[in-house]
């Protein structure tokens, strides 16, 4: 250990020796196979991330602040910063970094090799991860910066937003041509930090870590998680924001994506907005908005650039085409897993249709079209069913910020056109995989996938585990097991237990008469007050907990076991039509639980299994963040697996108790509030 010590001694000096000062670029290496070829035969072998290459072109091709002089090593000032994309800024250390977990698939994106066999080899590996990754020193040629940008929050403009808890460190070029840009979330301050640190802590970071990757490997577009490195430093959060804060330590998040830019990166045009009178930092600078959509388009969508060099305009909508396809596939990639992002604002919404910042999200328990993942979300703005209508909404604000270079006319009829159509032909491409309908596509197949959402929603069913389930659905003329079957299925519906926590009152009864009997006495200060649909979901609890209160547990099953019986009558009619088609009934049927294994995850990150993990590494225990992060590598079926994760596998945290996480949760996870 000594040894160790000393080297990495050694490194971080040799990293801060080599770490430009504020405002002065390193040698600039070109993204290309052959040049890092070089590079790396001219140089002694270096260190593991010391010979990653770096080339960051997107500080070269936008404007990039330089920040005005103050004292050596002070953070940065929060403050307006017109006319650039980027300022730039230093990672503030942090004491004692340890890494809690990387992500080898994540890392191996940057050609950083196999992990390897020898204990104290990968003990060094995670020292040299926790020193640069948690940005007390610099890898040689990154150029950290924040980006400025702006965005609509909750439907409303914000003005300048930016990257308050983010760093970029600059774009590595691997062997194999492909360029990664590197980011730091929660490396300090930055100058749009406003009046808040710059730090992120461990629960939330742990949960980004996690979903970033969880998200990839369920095959959904999204910006991808390296590494989570926590330390001793500490700030003060209000958890709940209830008045109890409580120091929580420093942790940081290295997140790897083609680009950060956002549909908000071109909001920092806007002029002053109607409803809130705020304006974009750099109101009236469209030199820099055409510079953005060249950079933009050239480095992401090279092939678009190329096939209409000589007309911006139809360049910029194609451009525009593309994001919305991408936009539209992505959220209907969201619905079939479940996934709900709680803070689908402009500035989350990635610019090459990428899922990206993890605050606030979940994956639904029981199935509730309805399901609010973030606190926050008072209104249920950004509720489930609602995400892709939002999108839409997003882009739409999109299109106004790349006027004039897009005329808004052309870029809405773009929208009308390919947003609903892209969304419903991914959606139910999908959810017939999901279905086992792998041969023919029938008109009706829609109304078949609504009765199933709308029968889940009646009998409270998991939405993972029914899904998951179905691929075992017994099939045939004479099908065998089908009481056996029900019996499994009406096991992932919600208990009366279940569905009395669900439908309980939020409000006090005194609370809601007071308001009740202002609605009847006046309608005009009510309206005002804006609590209308609070009110009515607030009845429609109350109306539920009494019908609740009249059921039995075996009236609730028997009810249940009617609603699945019906539909699972629809579904064999309509698996019967795809065998049909098919010719070789025992071929159709190994494709069809080919396909639905492969689209049908198992495990997803659901909020009690990443609380478990947590909870866990609070006490500086991190084996089971590493263990939920292999899981969530592997969400799908793999053929000769055994049916059910071993509990040494699916078990760990301070709530587990031995249970499985491909289960149903257990009712504690109801309980979980995320902000």
């Amino acid at each position: 250990m000594a040894a160790l010590r000393a080297a990495l001694g050694a490194l971080l000096a040799a990293a801060r020796v080599r770490s430009p000062p504020l405002g002065q670029r390193p040698p600039r290496a070109p993204c290309s196979a052959s040049a890092a070829a070089r590079g790396a035969a001219m140089e002694p072998a270096p260190r593991w991330l010391a010979g990653l290459r770096f080339d960051n072109r997107a500080l070269r091709a936008l404007p990039v602040e330089t920040p005005p002089p103050g004292p050596e090593g002070a953070p940065s000032a929060p403050r307006p910063v017109p006319g650039a994309c980027f300022s730039r800024v230093r990672p503030a250390p942090l004491r004692q970094p340890r890494l809690v977990a990387l992500s080898e698939p994540a890392l191996a994106l940057l050609g950083l090799g196999a992990p390897p066999a020898d204990a104290a080899a990968r003990e060094a590996r995670e020292a040299e991860v926790a020193l640069f990754f948690s940005g007390n020193a610099l890898l040689p040629g990154a150029e950290p910066a924040a980006h400025c940008y702006c965005g609509h929050q909750f439907g409303q403009f914000a003005g300048q937003l930016g990257d308050g808890a983010a760093m970029y460190l600059g774009e590595v070029c691997t062997a194999a041509g492909e360029r990664w840009e590197l980011q730091l979330k929660g490396a300090g301050p930055t100058p749009f930090s406003r009046q808040a640190d710059g730090r992120k802590v461990l629960r939330s970071s742990i949960r980004e870590f996690l979903c970033s990757e969880a998200m990839f490997h369920l095959g959904i577009p999204t910006t991808r998680a390296g590494a989570c490195v926590t330390s001793q430093s500490t700030v003060v959060r209000d958890v709940f924001y209830d008045g109890n804060p409580k120091y929580e330590k420093c942790t940081v998040v290295l997140r790897i994506a083609s680009t950060f830019l956002r549909f908000g990166s071109f909001e920092i045009f806007k002029s002053a907005d109607e409803h809130t009178g705020r304006e974009g930092p750099s109101v009236g600078r469209n030199d820099i908005r055409v510079q953005m959509l060249d950079y933009v388009i050239g480095t992401f969508y090279p092939e678009i650039q190329a096939a209409h060099a000589d007309n911006s305009v139809q360049r910029n909508a194609a451009f525009f085409r593309e994001v919305t396809r991408r936009t539209a596939r992505m959220v209907a990639e969201w619905q079939c897993v479940g996934f709900c992002h709680g803070v689908l604002n402009t500035d989350n919404m990635s610019i090459v249709g990428l899922t990206i910042d993890y605050g606030p999200f979940g994956f639904l328990d029981r199935y509730d079209p309805d399901h609010v993942c973030n606190a926050s979300d008072n209104a249920g703005r950004y509720a489930y069913s609602k995400q892709p209508e939002v999108c839409k909404w997003n882009l739409q604000k999109l299109v106004e910020a790349l006027e004039p270079e897009l005329p808004r006319e052309l870029g809405e009829a773009i929208l009308a056109e390919e947003f609903d159509a892209e969304f419903r032909r991914r959606y139910l491409q999908k959810m017939r995989r999901k279905l086992g309908l792998v041969h023919a596509e029938l008109e009706d197949d829609g109304v078949l996938v609504a009765k199933l959402l709308e029968t889940m929603h009646l009998t409270g069913a998991d939405f993972t585990n029914t899904f998951h389930l179905l691929s075992s659905f017994p099939v045939g003329p004479e099908p065998q097991g089908m009481p056996e079957f029900l019996d499994a299925l009406t096991a992932q519906c919600a208990s009366l237990e279940e569905l009395k926590l669900a439908f309980r009152p939020q409000m006090d009864p005194r609370q809601l008469s007071m308001m009740l009997m202002l609605a009847q006495s006046n309608p005009q200060l009510f309206a005002l007050i804006g609590t209308r649909a609070n009110v009515t979901k607030e009845l429609e609890r109350v109306e539920q907990q009494s019908r609740l209160e009249q059921l039995s547990s075996a009236e609730l099953l028997s009810r249940n076991r009617s609603h699945w019986a019906d539909w699972l009558q629809e579904y064999r009619a309509r698996l019967e039509k795809d065998r049909e088609g098919a010719g070789d009934s025992d071929t159709w049927q190994a494709e069809r639980l080919r396909v639905m294994r492969a689209n049908n995850p198992k495990y997803v990150l659901r909020n009690y299994i990443a609380q478990n993990a947590i909870e866990a590494a609070e006490n500086g225990d991190f084996s089971e963040v590493r263990r939920v992060l292999k899981l969530l590598e592997a969400p799908y079926h793999r053929e000769g697996e055994a049916a059910e994760v071993p509990e040494a596998e699916g078990a760990g945290g301070a709530h587990s108790g031995g249970h499985s996480y491909g289960s149903k949760p257990p009712l504690w996870a109801a309980e979980l509030c995320v902000t």
